[in-house]
């Protein structure tokens, strides 16, 4: 393992646990808001390693940093409250508040994806092709899958116009060009067709003409006429948005990765015989599949060591990782199960209903429902959680995934 590789990792790992760490800071500010006691606000589980107490709270880390938790007094009606924190109990507050204190730690990891995809926007930016050429190709291949020239390939017109790498397309025919798309899509308009390209080299503006080769149609790109090409390659950029559209495009980019992870959640139970098979009996991992947090570690470190992106697109690739990890997970703890937050959603949901009948009958208001009766449906999506993280972590060491850069 290279040393980027294990930054990239740590890197991971890190913001992994601060992403946990405002989970549980989003619980702890709306229950404080709301008058509630906290006790405690812990990062990890396990032995203790430090804390320290800041008023009637203990805040603290422990040995095992599988996540982190916020104890609020009160959270099941049987819990022991002392008689002076009674009023302050989780339970005693009214449904709305419950529910807000409990949404809080999915609504923070939503805003942090956001953040991190409006950075990417506006701050590294997308590739996108640029002007400025890259490459300059000494001919125009007749077959589109050989590597090389044959003899009997046309020379490249941008090589007989005398283009060079760093040459700047600002014009055709004097109009003026602001993109590649521009730029492509006249070209690929003219084949065999005399033209006039305005070249910016090294601030100096030329007239450079030349006339596109007709290439024949490529089925599998949906060509159905013949192309002009001149053979010149762009270069790519990181194209950065400025405010508003980056944030129309951290919303739309946002709505797409929570519409993934939605139906992958509920996709999951299917893609599992494939994951077993992966793991055990040697087939391949599927890109679109199953990965664990281990997986997506080791993604984040072979992003960190490409060699074929600069820092700026590795940073952006990370942000983009982390962005969609906190949406997965804040939808993820948003299922009506405990216990997750949104076990304890639905509880509380519940309850409400149980209160408004009453009203509306004019009984007694029922006491809060105890989720401690819960227990074995808990500890059974404890097991399942637990057997399918640990299938997770097979397939990521037996059989990691692996993606190209």
């Amino acid at each position: 393992m290279s040393l980027l590789n294990l930054i990239g990792i740590l890197a991971f790992v890190v913001a992994l646990l601060i992403s946990v760490m405002l989970h549980e800071l989003g619980h702890f500010l709306t229950a404080r808001k709301f008058g509630m006691k906290v006790t405690e606000f812990f990062l990890g589980f396990g032995p203790k390693i430090w804390s320290t107490q800041r008023g009637e709270t203990e805040f603290g880390v422990k040995s095992i940093p599988a996540g982190g938790y916020c104890r609020i007094v009160g959270m099941s009606p049987s819990e022991p409250v002392d008689l002076i924190d009674q009023p302050r109990s989780f339970y005693k507050a009214s449904t709305l508040r419950r529910l807000i204190v409990l949404g809080a730690g999915s609504t923070t990891h939503f805003v942090l994806g956001f953040l991190l995809l409006f950075t990417f926007f506006a701050a590294i930016g997308t590739p996108s092709q640029s002007q400025v050429l890259d490459q300059i190709l000494k001919c125009i291949p007749v077959d589109s899958t050989q590597s090389g020239c044959l003899p009997s390939d046309p020379k490249a017109p941008a090589t007989l116009a005398g283009l060079k790498q760093g040459d700047k397309i600002v014009s055709i025919n004097g109009v003026e060009l602001n993109s590649w798309e521009e730029v492509s899509k006249i070209i690929r308009n003219s084949p065999n067709t005399k033209m006039s390209l305005g070249i910016l080299r090294d601030e100096i503006l030329l007239d450079v003409p030349l006339t596109p080769v007709a290439r024949a149609p490529i089925s599998e790109l949906g060509e159905s006429v013949p192309v002009g090409v001149i053979g010149v390659l762009s270069k790519s950029e990181l194209l950065r948005s400025n405010p508003l559209a980056a944030l129309k495009n951290s919303l739309s980019e946002g709505k797409n990765i929570f519409t993934g992870s939605f139906k992958a959640l509920f996709a999951l139970p299917a893609k599992i015989p494939d994951l077993v098979q992966a793991t055990f009996g040697g087939g391949e991992r599927d890109p679109e599949g199953l990965v664990g947090v281990v997986g997506v570690a080791r993604v984040s470190g072979d992003a960190a060591a490409s060699e074929n992106a600069g820092w700026a697109a590795k940073i952006g690739f990370f942000l983009l990782i982390i962005a969609s990890l906190n949406i997965f997970i804040g939808i993820f703890n948003l299922l009506p199960l405990l216990p997750l937050d949104g076990g304890h959603m639905a509880v509380a949901i519940i309850d409400g209903i149980r209160m408004q009948i009453a009203r509306r009958r004019g009984k007694p208001l029922p006491a809060p429902y105890d989720v401690v009766k819960l227990v074995p449906l808990t500890l059974a999506v404890i097991v399942v959680m637990a057997t399918l993280s640990l299938l997770l972590l097979a397939a990521d060491i037996i059989n990691p995934l692996r993606i190209n850069f």
